[in-house]
């Protein structure tokens, strides 16, 4: 008993700890990232474009996705990828793929592998997985084998220079017999093998609090999503600071959770465009969140 009342006031002085001075990690840094995905119909046709426009809006980091079973990313090579990036004076710290062999079938890893070598070839530090189709995610036996096979995937990220991470949606809050998807990953994968991407729209979705959950396990969230939510339909996003989220708030528990590096994120609803769109969540975040 004594043993674990020590253990209780420790992890309360280490949330203290967390809270303090919250804004520090982005005085260091304040760079802020889009995650390609929201360009996903324009970038398909005029990648070389949609790059340009991205760095003049004044975004210094991208996440990608879009990787091909060719290996490329929207017709261009891995390399000749990075260097359109470098070229525009951006970085690429996380990507999205999906090392489905080695989640899915068991397989031997040579996937994730590969998936690492695109990573160190863009200067990546973090192999995000993205999404769970549903067939995957039906039962808390499934959540737990994922659980599993994430720690090993994480292991070999590792052993070739790579931290692996998850993206959530909705849907890992749903309960199932009492339990919820998200907090079988939390609480079954190794923590330094695991690290987690939130969405911060998905989790209010939900219906619940982010702060929440950056209180469950702090400092484990290196990357956010900033996705706003639209205050006529919660179905939508909108603009950054446009909507019903309350980021100031989030910001404020920024240490807490931990986070390096964040993205603005918008799938629908643009206005009046895209790129208008994108401006506008631009301005919001640079002059609004960290300021």
């Amino acid at each position: 008993m004594n043993s674990r009342r020590r253990f209780l006031q420790q992890s309360g002085i280490l949330s203290a700890g967390l809270l303090t001075n919250s804004q520090e990690i982005f005085k260091k840094n304040k760079k802020v990232g889009i995650q390609l995905y929201t360009l996903r119909d324009s970038i398909a046709k005029d990648v070389k474009g949609v790059i340009g426009k991205v760095a003049a809006a004044g975004y210094k980091e991208v996440e990608t996705f879009g990787l091909n079973g060719e290996q490329k990313f929207f017709g261009l090579t891995v390399k000749e990828f990075g260097d359109l990036l470098k070229a525009n004076n951006l970085t690429s710290p996380s990507g999205h793929y999906m090392p489905s062999k080695m989640l899915f079938d068991n397989g031997d890893g040579d996937d994730v592998k590969q998936l690492c070598d695109v990573g160190n070839t863009l200067g990546h530090k973090y192999i995000i997985i993205p999404y769970l189709e549903e067939g995957r995610r039906k039962s808390i036996d499934q959540y737990q084998a994922l659980a599993e096979r994430f720690n090993k995937a994480g292991e070999i990220c590792k052993q070739h220079g790579q931290q692996l991470a998850y993206h959530n949606h909705d849907f890992e809050f749903i309960e199932m017999g009492g339990k919820r998807g998200y907090d079988v990953f939390l609480d079954n994968t190794d923590r330094d093998l695991l690290k987690m991407e939130l969405d911060l729209y998905w989790v209010v979705r939900a219906g619940l609090d982010p702060v929440d959950i950056f209180k469950k396990q702090p400092g484990r969230f290196h990357l956010w999503h900033v996705k706003d939510m639209d205050k006529a339909d919660k179905t939508k996003n909108t603009e950054a600071g446009s909507g019903s989220i309350d980021f100031k708030r989030l910001m404020s528990n920024a240490k807490l959770s931990g986070v390096k590096h964040f993205y603005l994120e918008q799938e629908n609803n643009y206005v009046p465009d895209p790129f208008s769109s994108i401006q506008k969540s631009y301005k919001y975040i640079k002059n609004d969140l960290l300021k």
